[in-house]
């Protein structure tokens, strides 16, 4: 690690957005990374890391304490315990897009659905990335971390991070702390080996307009994916302000099933989890005749936020009276800085959507990004 220079968040983050920080470290090494931290630590220092900044948003005032820019890079292959399927190592300052890009030019399937999110691989677990119905946690083994806490290094199985939704044990969510404060150093994935498969996602089938279970390659997904998200203004482009935000603003509402059905149909809503069949098994000593209807738990729904903000009266492209910072002119869901924004004048701009959604829908829309020095 090194210290140096603190540079403007307002340069290192895609809304472009903050001031510089009292005091900033480069760690280029998962060692680097470990001193950095531990370091920081050690001097009591309130502190951040910095990944890509693509899903931070932070305030105007100055951040009085440290934060440590992840830098470390690294993919490395290793065997899987199952047949067919390969594992990838990606150390936490890999970008994303680039690991999901390894992937699928190996012939590596599980990720290519997620092509195009900005961000690191660090950063990906914490909110369980996630796009057109995959998620990482159908193919994340285990992340390396190092305790806030303790410093102490340690290797935790997916099944112990609490993901769910855009969640997990890691994320800082609006107006608390996180279940435990940690920081990746590196991810571990699962992936099958294969140039090509049958799409099965309903979400991701729809995003590809496909008509039938004819197997497709990877390389035509990432494709199809990445003109998609561009199409929306969800690839960075330095050039496009209506990529200059951090992708989608809020996260699309996760609501009871008796809440949907109080929705408009025409609002888009997907199942949170597949409904499967379950196996009802009677003891033979006590069949009667009569199978019992099985029992049903009512499930969660996820609804389109987009939908939602359109459906209050927000338009693409919308932004209040002499502010810098406006809906994106592609997706209703992304709020951008159109140059020199502040940050006031975006959580402005984000509280005024949650007021109308809120009036006309009853729902409170939940900010995706990591909120630093600003409230909603």
């Amino acid at each position: 690690m090194h210290e140096i220079t603190p540079i403007p968040l307002s340069a290192l983050t895609t809304i472009a957005t903050g001031g510089a920080p009292e005091r900033m470290l480069d760690a280029t090494t998962a060692e680097g990374l470990v001193s950095a931290l531990r370091e920081t630590w050690s001097r009591g220092d309130e502190w951040f890391v910095l990944g890509g900044g693509s899903n931070l948003f932070v305030g105007d005032e100055q951040f009085e304490g440290t934060v440590i820019r992840v830098l470390t890079r690294g993919i490395d292959e290793l065997p899987s315990p199952h047949e067919g399927r390969i594992r990838l190592r990606a150390q936490a300052g890999h970008g994303w897009d680039e690991l999901v890009a390894y992937a699928v030019e190996h012939g590596y399937a599980g990720l290519e659905a997620m092509s195009g999110i900005p961000g690191t691989v660090g950063a990906a677990p914490v909110q369980n990335i996630g796009a057109y119905g995959q998620e990482i946690q159908e193919t994340l083994v285990e992340v390396e971390l190092i305790d806030a806490a303790t410093g102490e290094i340690s290797t935790v199985p997916a099944s112990e991070l609490g993901l769910g939704f855009r969640t997990s044990v890691l994320k800082h969510h609006y107006g608390s702390e996180p279940e435990r404060r940690a920081v990746i150093l590196s991810i571990t994935v699962d992936l099958l080996v294969a140039r090509e498969r049958i799409v099965r996602g309903e979400q991701l089938r729809r995003a590809l307009t496909l008509g039938d279970d004819a197997p497709v390659p990877l390389s035509w997904v990432r494709e199809r994916i990445l003109a998609t998200r561009a199409s929306k203004g969800m690839l960075w482009d330095q050039v496009d302000p209506d990529t200059h935000g951090v992708g989608s603003f809020f996260q699309n509402a996760i609501v009871t099933e008796s809440v949907a059905r109080a929705l408009p149909p025409e609002c888009p809503r997907w199942p949170v989890s597949p409904d499967l069949d379950t196996v009802t098994v009677i003891p033979l000593a006590s069949y009667g005749g009569l199978i019992p209807a099985p029992a049903r738990e009512a499930a969660d729904v996820k609804v389109s936020a987009a939908w939602l903000i359109e459906q209050a009266g927000i338009r693409k492209g919308f932004k209040l009276p002499r502010s810098r910072a406006s809906v994106s002119t592609k997706h209703a869901l992304a709020l951008t800085n159109r140059g020199g924004a502040t940050a006031a004048e975006v959580a402005e701009l984000a509280r005024f959507i949650q007021s109308r959604v809120h009036s006309e829908f009853g729902l409170v829309l939940q900010p995706e990004p990591v909120l630093v020095g600003v409230e909603l």
